[in-house]
């Protein structure tokens, strides 16, 4: 047998050719047992960058990351279990109402979720500010509360696609982030390793998103979906627009609140909306309703009653939170200064920059710069009015939750909102759906 070499497999794609599952898969293990070196993964990632691959090849490339540490079995979960994944954005407090919506409607939510990193913010800093809160459970007490109340929501293991740890690292410093064949099998290779049956991704688009551009966004999407495809892993994705925050709130406190006053049907409708459109993909790809339209209707039943805001507090108690935050948002972690932030002229709001308030919100101490970096789970920016809304001159637009008293950043914030004399054109909170008949 002819034993394979990186440098063969490193010219072999950098002259646009294929590689073999196996090829692909040997790549991998010898990167993860340190058998090749840094530098000429680095080779491997610039060549992908450049000549791309198919999306057999990137599905093998998911595969071998995942296969790269812990999997997560989960035939032990009663039903079929959906995942649902988002690309990043400012305010996105989706999964927190997402997940105990469906999970009230008898489908099972198996969840891992990360940390944020930079100006998007991650469900599990949102959780771990509810008092007691308990993020790591091992595998089988994962399964055990799915099956018992359909919900639990857990951190990614650190054992979890080490390889594309490793590799994000790389990429990171090597210029060959922004390669879609690589972003996608990233993302897939964590949603592969979770175990799940079924996977719902939210793929954002507009200025606070990772994919700025539409197209780009349905590039990834199509990738994403295309490995789900391969692998026989019924997979959808809806491309969302991210151009101003999500909601009112950014902020990890801040959003666990608005979470309780979604679920309570109290929430912005953005978020709401978007919310129900997820949920009701996530229930059409569990078997729960037939159509979107049937399971959308489920779910609005669901927030009329208030049966995700009950689920949200069982699972709150269930991983041994403070299921009173539910009540009473007072004993989430507080902010010491609130500072209000006006208008200094009438007129509609033509746009919100969600990156630029994305990176305040950091400033203010609630993001990371790096993944180890400490963050203040009570800071963040409350905003009062969203894109579209006519204001008058003195009006608040904006409060800012601090920790210490802010001046630079109040003006910062303010030069976030643009004005107009006129409404501005509306823009589509859904721009598409993704679909395998689509790749």
């Amino acid at each position: 047998m002819i034993r394979l070499q990186a440098y063969d497999l490193i010219l072999k794609k950098r002259n646009g050719y294929e590689l073999s599952t196996a090829e692909i898969e040997h790549l991998i293990t010898s990167y993860t047992l340190g058998l090749i070196t840094d530098y000429q993964m680095a080779a491997f990632c610039m060549a992908v960058y450049f000549q791309g691959m198919n999306a057999r090849e990137t599905a093998d490339l998911a595969v071998a990351m995942a296969n790269s540490g812990t999997k997560y079995d989960l035939s032990g979960v009663g039903g079929t279990v959906i995942d649902k994944h988002s690309t990043g954005g400012v305010g996105d407090t989706t999964t927190l109402v997402v997940a105990p919506l469906v999970a009230s409607c008898g489908v099972p939510v198996a969840k891992m979720s990360g940390r944020g990193l930079g100006h998007t913010g991650g469900t599990i800093d949102k959780l771990e500010s509810i008092p007691g809160f308990r993020c790591n459970l091992e595998q089988e007490e994962f399964i055990k509360q799915v099956n018992a109340i359909n919900i639990s929501i857990i951190s990614q293991s650190e054992t979890v696609a080490p390889a594309d740890k490793r590799l994000y690292a790389l990429r990171d410093v090597t210029a060959t982030v922004d390669s879609i064949p690589l972003i996608a099998s990233s993302i897939m290779s964590k949603k592969i390793a979770a175990g799940a049956d079924g996977i719902v991704l939210d793929v954002k688009t507009g200025r606070g998103a990772f994919m700025q551009r539409r197209d780009q966004a349905v590039e990834l999407a199509k990738a994403m979906v295309a490995i789900g495809k391969e692998l026989k892993k019924p997979t959808i994705a809806l491309i969302t627009d991210m151009e101003q925050p999500l909601g009112y709130t950014i902020g990890n406190a801040l959003e666990i609140r608005e979470a309780v006053q979604t679920l309570a049907g109290e929430g912005a409708w953005d978020l709401t909306e978007l919310c129900l459109q997820i949920g009701a993909e996530m229930l059409v790809l569990a078997g729960r309703s037939q159509t979107h339209e049937e399971a959308y209707q489920v779910l609005q039943e669901k927030l009329k009653s208030k049966a995700g805001l009950l689920k949200l507090r069982e699972l709150i108690r269930s991983q041994v939170g403070n299921p009173d935050v539910v009540d009473d948002p007072s004993l989430l972690p507080q902010a010491h200064y609130l500072t209000e932030v006006r208008s200094e002229r009438s007129g509609y709001i033509k746009s919100i920059d969600a990156l630029m308030i994305g990176r305040l919100v950091m400033q203010l101490g609630a993001g990371r710069r790096t993944k180890d970096s400490a963050i203040d789970l009570s800071v963040g920016i409350e905003l009062k009015q969203k894109a579209g809304a006519y204001v008058q001159q003195n009006q608040v637009l904006a409060v800012i939750h601090s920790n210490r008293p802010i001046s630079a950043e109040s003006g910062a914030l303010l030069g976030c909102f643009q004005f107009s004399q006129s409404p501005p054109r509306f823009r589509p909170l859904v721009w598409e759906k993704i679909t395998p008949e689509d790749v």
